[in-house]
């Protein structure tokens, strides 16, 4: 089905996929704090750019295959590929899913979070601690002889321990490097043991997306926003690592995953 594409990097190419990365990292930081009732999305969207264009990085969504933003902005019910707009006003209450991605010197970095906005319902945050713990599950799983399998198996399993939930089908994670999108696919579910192997060398975006209610989306007429079918509130989390001989490297989280990984899984750049 895919393999036979994947890029395989240089652990100095991973240095610099790690600078593209932290350019997101530190963008979507700014953005968290910058998340409360009565902005807009499209306030949002112009930090985003700002900020990435102040530090020497190039937006990676804006003008990707057309579309018109720097981030992707997805409220409430919008699972992914939301188009920031002046019009859209946060709410107390709202989800926002911030996707955001950057390129540096030609490497791409790719990163999303979802942030309450003011006062949400309790269940709600353990939605978002349910994505999280997938996300984080699934990059455990990402280790040098592995199948590409077992990250989709420990994604699913990882959600499934904080609650039931909604699995996004027909989105997710991605191979990373020289462009946003490369081979393979990256299912958020699935058997373990099968696909291609995981090997050193290959970087990986590993984005879980769940909802609420029904798995089932739909994509509005704008060509991008994909929705809930059944209108319910959907979260999506994603970060970007880089798969070493010696262990896993989250290329897009401030302190490479330690705070989140056992340290027998990190790789000595993760912790250095």
């Amino acid at each position: 089905m895919y393999g036979d594409e994947i890029e395989y990097k240089t652990p100095e190419q991973f240095r610099k996929m790690r600078v593209a990365g932290l350019l997101v990292a530190d963008t979507l930081a700014k953005l968290r704090a910058a998340v409360r009732p009565g902005i807009s999305t499209g306030e949002l969207d112009e930090l985003a750019e700002e900020n990435i264009r102040s530090q020497g990085g190039i937006p990676s969504f804006k003008g990707y295959h057309g579309f018109p933003a720097t981030i992707c902005a997805s409220v409430n019910e919008q699972v992914v590929h939301g188009i920031p707009r002046k019009t859209q006003v946060l709410k107390d209450g709202d989800l926002i899913s911030i996707d955001c991605g950057a390129i540096v010197d030609g490497w791409h970095g790719d990163s999303a979070i979802t942030v309450p906005v003011g006062e949400v319902r309790p269940e709600l945050l353990t939605m978002i601690e349910a994505a999280e713990a997938g996300m984080w599950a699934g990059i455990a799983a990402a280790k040098d002889g592995g199948r590409l399998s077992d990250i989709g198996h420990a994604v699913e399993t990882g959600v499934r321990t904080v609650g039931k939930y909604g699995t996004v089908r027909g989105y997710g994670g991605h191979g990373i490097g020289t462009e946003m999108h490369q081979d393979p696919h990256v299912h958020n579910y699935g058997r373990p043991g099968r696909g291609p192997a995981l090997k050193a060398g290959m970087a990986l975006a590993i984005e879980p997306m769940i909802t609420e209610g029904s798995a089932k989306v739909v994509e509005l007429n704008d060509g991008w926003t994909v929705v809930t079918k059944d209108a319910s509130m959907a979260v999506h989390v994603e970060h970007s690592i880089a798969i070493l001989e010696d262990g896993v490297w989250v290329l897009t989280a401030a302190d490479g995953g330690a705070s989140r990984l056992p340290a027998e899984l990190l790789s000595a750049a993760a912790r250095a």
